[in-house]
């Protein structure tokens, strides 16, 4: 099999995460989880091995900086810069359309988490040769609670590799997702595909025959500078921005899925870092803290600070941070709801 194109999609805020990620500085380029950043594990789980090629790194101009910084350790890397943030669908053509039509995509957020990086391979490896018979393939994350915060996948028949996808599901409610999680033949869907870059343009171009028009036309008319391209401001401005699951994989019938047991985290708030942080047991009552911080009987608490001392008493299942001269203290049952404060859409 020719060698995995890892695209790694690198964009948003990442406010729910508000004081320790800002707007100068997202989750992506932070050491959430261990020393390394969220960006810079996403490169380094294909670097190294043969079966992966060079990243091809898609952002906007406003990470450019922290992109290239923390890149620097990954020889061969490449960005593409967006002109403006348009979702996920017309940032993976524009990766499409600058490799060659029989190259496998491997498309990676650059902020999650994944612990077991052997089980990535193993399911990305999978992923690719799907992807090489022009299947549109999903990782699917194996479920481990009754999560309401993801979208889902409902398993088809089985294909050698994987599963065809029945339907993609919308973020349930609890009482559904209960029911996803005793059926067993659902994932979480992730955010991480495999596609033969052809394949992918020709879908899009079957169901967002302007969007795929548009792409086109920014990379025609758009310039390189070393080891950056810069799309055509106008052309890509015009697309109407969209999902790639609601652009593609929601459309076509060769969507299929592979599931996926790797410890995987989306580190969308507070209680998931505090989860990824303990390995994924977030019912033993474990703390998590960094920095100057005493907990005195406290279980399930997150506490981290950079300078002033953090004191907790008799309290469970919250989280305490102190960042930059902002604090923050909340429920995990409530860490969803951080991005919606002044500071966090602020800063």
């Amino acid at each position: 099999m020719a060698a995995i194109h890892p695209v790694v999609l690198s964009g948003g805020s990442g406010t729910r995460l508000w004081p320790r990620s800002r707007k100068h500085m997202p989750k992506p380029f932070l050491p959430l989880v261990g020393e390394r950043t969220l960006f810079e594990a996403t490169l380094g789980r294909c670097a190294g091995d043969d079966r992966f090629a060079s990243a091809l790194i898609v952002t906007g101009a406003a990470h450019l900086a922290h992109v290239q910084a923390q890149a620097a350790a990954f020889p061969g890397t490449e960005v593409i810069v967006e002109p403006e943030g348009k979702n996920t669908a017309p940032a993976i053509a524009l990766a499409a359309a600058r490799l060659p039509v029989d190259a496998i995509m491997l498309v990676c957020p650059s902020d999650h988490h994944i612990a077991d990086a052997p089980a990535f391979t193993q399911a990305a490896c999978a992923a690719a040769a799907l992807a090489g018979e022009d299947w549109l393939v999903a990782l699917g994350i194996t479920p481990t609670h009754p999560e309401t915060g993801y979208g889902y996948i409902l398993r088809g028949e089985a294909i050698p590799g994987g599963f065809a996808v029945q339907r993609f599901v919308e973020k349930p409610d609890l009482a559904t997702a209960e029911a996803f999680l005793k059926d067993g033949n659902y994932s979480w869907n992730g955010g991480i595909f495999a596609f033969r870059a052809g394949a992918y343009l020709d879908a899009l171009q079957r169901f967002r025959p302007d969007m795929a028009a548009l792409v086109q036309r920014s990379v025609v008319d758009g310039r390189s500078e070393g080891a950056l391209f810069f799309p055509d401001v106008d052309s890509f401005g015009a697309i109407d921005g969209e999902s790639v699951d609601y652009a593609v994989m929601e459309e076509t019938d060769r969507a299929a899925v592979v599931p996926a047991v790797m410890g995987w985290s989306d580190i969308g708030n507070w209680h998931a870092l505090r989860d990824a942080r303990l390995g994924g047991l977030d019912d033993d009552g474990a703390n998590t803290v960094i920095g100057n911080v005493e907990l005195v009987d406290c279980r399930g608490v997150l506490a981290e600070t950079d300078g002033p001392r953090v004191s907790v008493i008799g309290l469970e299942d919250i989280a305490v941070v102190v960042d930059n001269g902002e604090v923050l203290v909340t429920s995990m049952a409530g860490a969803q709801k951080v991005g919606k404060l002044t500071g966090a859409s602020s800063q």
